[in-house]
């Protein structure tokens, strides 16, 4: 599932797809977000999306560096 457009989208329809997206799957050697987080909450790296200053994509490549 895409990401919601932050001009298209709620608040609350980002943050649920943060929610979802980045919900562990208690499987840490299967499935890595632990490690693109790096022990960081999704929420709050992701608060600007959240908000809708900026995309998802930005604040994802933003997080990979």
């Amino acid at each position: 599932m895409a990401p919601p457009d932050i001009n298209t989208s709620t608040r609350e329809e980002r943050l649920a797809y943060v929610r979802k997206a980045w919900e562990c799957i208690h499987n840490c050697e299967l499935c890595g977000k632990c490690r693109v987080l790096k022990g960081r909450d999704a929420e709050t790296l992701y608060a600007d999306y959240i908000d809708g200053r900026r995309t998802y994509l930005d604040v994802t490549l933003e997080i990979r560096k």
